[in-house]
């Protein structure tokens, strides 16, 4: 049997495909990007669900890749079994209703057993399919395969929730006796071993699942589809007769570097497993633009970064080292994905940064479980467990292991029941992953062709060529069909308003528009100008902004989704931190230096490898023909399909107006752009402004003319972020003034209520006193309270206070019976009150009983 490097396998099945008309795709980041169902990308037919679903097209009906994934639903397994891997790769053919199970079958042979290409024995090759599949069977048997090395099974069936499905079969590799001497029952079975191993699944989607529905009622898709993966660790272990996955050149230089920093010789220990798996995962998702974080895929992260670390101890590695294996990744990976290099300097940081946290979060983890061991008996309960693991970090490993020394266990079955309570809240708030919808016959089979003419005019004479129930389409339009974040033009069709325009799965725009039509009629069909004009400004901003968050925050950022109206754009991006006031700055300069400089904006068409050879950037979430669209403006280029300025001077000015976090290591800025950017971005100050208004009124209330203050002066508006910072800095200084300014006319009123004091205080001649004011505001008794008691050196101190038909009582005693003496007067009085021996305060309703409760009080203080 050949021996083939990981990079010869990818090569040999993206070449076969490619030899069969498949066009080659390039992996998707492992962030999704516009799905919120994924957490990760963790299949290959993943990114292309948008054809699997029949809501686009694809430029070329059959497809292959090789895609990076991650999955992490079973994460305890990795290093326990010879397969099981948080990232790995996945290799795929796919085919949009074009060819089908015969040719599926047939160059799923060929590309095996052809000495031109895999080459396997076809002996040591076994077949499964869906019992009532017997076209498979019959495919594999036609081509020479033996009958006992086809088996049937029920596993056999790839569907998810409500739409498309079907029967699979499965390839395995027969590694011999020596791994097991069981025979084909453990594929029969599905018997976990090492010695069948499941190399390729190729899934042929006929179905459309529908609820309600048994399997043999599910109707047939009108376009039936093949979606296959192929794992690459598991074939490369094949062909580099590695006893797991881990002994190829996949990991081997990842163990060999941890070998050298342990001096433990690598003889299989799971821990040089973990360790390998779990820092490729973190290196390669970082470099996709993923960060460390408490949520959803940077938990996932932290969480392996940890695992990691703590299989590192057992191996005597006790401080950070998982940053030093970065290197090794990248040069395992940099040969099928380049751009993980760019950014290894910040990787290496990133992870250390990481590494030093969780080493300090040990040892509060440590520090917690000691205090436990005075409150717990015998075992350390499944909550506190559970606790140490998840608000600490503690894996629960090292819980059992520091129980153990301690001659203590631990209740494994409680902190299970309470790690399933935790993923079944975290799965209940996920959407199904890989999901899809179901097909549209009729838009699917309408191919009439239809031109978009809005490039060039914003009016045309058309004619009806279709009428569907939601709109019509026409011989050609100038309407904008919402696409690449662009929404739909405005306009009108023979005067009657376009609510929308959305683009068929063959490319043709539907108009959503009343029913007034028939096939063949005449019309004229107007784009509102005005609004394509602020369109097409916010459009091309977008494509300067994309190329001045690269140039200031670096090479790794990308568009995560973008959104672009007449009013605004919106633009998803990643990055490890959330940018600067100083970085937002300088990206909106940035943008509007551009624009100053009058670029004019070029668009044309060309072959796409040319445009990638010219430095055209182009979408991860964007699949794209032979030729495509490049649109260059100044330093920007980028292959796009939507409409622009002529020159970026059109666009006239630039200014963001918010960002925030919309997940993990996703940010969202919004901007503005064309005339009157000033009212445009007074628009985002309105809660400033609200809270700025609510303290005029404040102000307004508060203020006495005997106590003076300096208002901040208003910020004049630029049109620019800047506008934002300085609101922000204008409502802290107005809040710092509001409280100031309370506190002064406080002291001004104290003041002048402990002037008015004269006449109560003039008689006080003992160390023990009764007071009785009214109409003084409540907020001042506990200053008056104060003052009179420390500037008369008294003992007890009682004060009655009446108000708008209420008591106040406060009390201070140094004698420690205010408390007693607030309780009686209060209920004396119907009310109550209480407090502290040397201080209380209380109330009372009853003015009538109001004397009898200050005599009483009289009695018991001379007393």
């Amino acid at each position: 049997m050949k021996k083939l490097t990981a990079q010869q396998v990818r090569e040999i099945w993206l070449n076969f495909f490619e030899s069969k008309k498949h066009s080659i795709i390039e992996s998707s980041p492992l962030v999704p990007v516009n799905d919120p169902t994924l957490l990760w990308i963790n299949a290959g037919v993943a990114p292309l669900k948008k054809y699997f679903d029949g809501s686009q097209m694809p430029p070329n009906k059959r497809m292959t890749n090789v895609q990076k994934c991650i999955r992490t639903n079973d994460i305890e397994n990795v290093g326990l079994t010879s397969r099981h891997h948080t990232f790995f790769e996945m290799l795929g053919n796919f085919s949009i209703g074009d060819y089908f199970k015969k040719e599926a079958i047939e160059w799923g042979y060929e590309i095996l057993t052809s000495p031109k290409w895999f080459g396997f024995d076809l002996e040591n090759l076994y077949f499964t399919y869906y019992p009532t599949d017997l076209d498979a069977k019959n495919y594999w048997l036609s081509l020479g395969v033996p009958e006992n090395r086809i088996i049937a099974s029920e596993e056999n069936y790839w569907e998810i929730g409500e739409g498309p499905c079907g029967p699979c079969t499965e390839i395995y590799y027969d590694r011999g006796e020596k791994y097991d001497k069981r025979g084909i029952e453990l594929i029969r079975d599905d018997i976990e071993n090492d010695r069948y191993i499941e190399i390729w699944n190729i899934v042929f989607s006929q179905y459309n699942s529908k609820p309600g529905l048994t399997r043999e009622e599910y109707p047939e898709l009108p376009n039936k589809n093949i979606d296959t993966g192929a794992g690459l660790e598991r074939i490369v272990s094949i062909f580099q007769d590695a006893k797991t996955n881990f002994e190829t050149d996949l990991f081997l230089p990842i163990i060999t570097h941890t070998e050298s920093l342990t001096n433990i010789k690598y003889e299989g220990q799971k821990e040089y497993k973990i360790i390998a798996d779990h820092i490729k995962t973190i290196t390669m998702a970082l470099a996709d633009g993923a960060v460390f974080s408490n949520e959803g895929r940077g938990y996932v992260l932290r969480r392996l970064l940890r695992r990691a670390l703590k299989h590192g101890r057992t191996l005597g590695l006790n401080e950070p080292f998982m940053h030093k294996l970065v290197d090794d990744v990248v040069q395992i990976m940099e040969i099928q994905y380049p751009q993980v290099k760019d950014n290894i300097k910040i990787i290496k940081q990133i992870v250390l940064i990481e590494e030093e946290k969780f080493l300090q979060t040990l040892a509060e983890g440590e520090r917690q479980f000691n205090l436990l061991l005075g409150k717990t008996g015998k075992v350390i309960s499944g909550k506190d467990a559970f606790k140490l693991f998840d608000t600490y970090g503690f894996p629960i490993e090292l819980t059992e292991e520091y129980a153990n020394e301690h001659n203590l266990s631990v209740d494994l079955e409680g902190f299970k029941e309470e790690l399933e309570l935790q993923k079944e809240r975290s799965r209940s708030s996920r959407s199904v992953e890989g999901s899809m919808h179901t097909q549209d016959e009729r838009f699917l089979k309408f191919t009439d062709k239809s031109e978009f003419v809005g490039y060039d005019v914003l009016k045309t004479e058309s004619r009806v060529i279709a009428i569907f129930d939601q709109g019509i389409v026409l011989d050609k339009t100038p309407f904008y069909a919402e696409s690449g974040g662009q929404v739909s033009d405005k306009g009108s069709i023979n005067g009657l308003e376009v609510l929308d325009v959305v683009k068929l799965p063959n490319g043709q725009h539907l108009h959503l528009i009343e029913p007034a039509f028939s096939v063949g009629d005449k019309v004229v069909a107007l784009v509102d100008a005005d609004n394509r004009n602020d369109i097409i400004k916010n459009h091309s901003a977008t494509h300067l902004l994309h190329k001045a968050l690269k140039d200031v925050l670096g090479t790794h950022v990308n568009q995560h989704g973008s959104r672009v109206s007449n009013e605004s754009l919106r633009f998803d991006f990643n990055n490890f931190t959330f940018p600067t006031v100083e970085d937002l700055l300088k990206i909106e300069k940035l943008v509007n230096d551009e624009i100053k400089l009058h670029h004019s904006v070029n668009i044309k068409k060309m072959n796409i490898d040319e445009a990638k050879a010219k430095g055209a950037q182009a979408l991860f979430t964007e699949k794209y023909d032979d030729v495509v669209r490049v649109v260059k403006m100044g330093a920007s280029m980028e292959l796009c399909g939507g409409t622009h300025v002529n020159n970026t001077r059109d666009i006239k000015g630039f200014a963001i107006a918010s960002i925030e976090s919309i997940g993990s290591g996703i940010y969202r800025i919004e901007a503005v752009t064309g005339d009157k950017l000033g009212s445009k971005v007074s628009n985002y100050l309105k809660t400033l402004l609200n809270e700025i208004a609510n303290l005029n009124d404040k102000l307004s209330k508060l203020e006495i003319k005997e106590v003076k203050y300096n208002k901040p002066k208003t910020p004049t508006i630029l049109g620019s972020y800047q506008d934002i910072l300085n609101y922000r800095k204008y409502l802290e200084d107005f809040k710092l003034l509001i409280k100031d300014y309370e506190r002064e006319v406080k002291e001004y009123n104290e003041s002048k209520a402990l002037e008015n004091l004269s006449n109560v205080t003039k008689n006080i001649n003992s160390k023990r006193e009764v007071l009785l004011l009214n109409d003084y505001d409540e907020s001042l008794l506990k200053g008056i309270v104060d003052q009179i008691y420390d500037e008369h050196k008294l003992e007890v101190l009682f004060l009655a206070n009446v108000k708008d038909g209420k008591i106040t009582f406060i009390a201070k005693s140094s004698l420690n019976n205010a408390n007693t003496l607030i309780k009686l007067a209060s209920e004396l009085t119907d009310g109550r009150g209480g407090g502290k021996p040397d201080f209380a305060r209380g109330g009372g309703s009853n003015l009538a009983k109001l004397n009898e409760a200050l005599n009483k009080i009289k009695e018991i203080t001379i007393e």
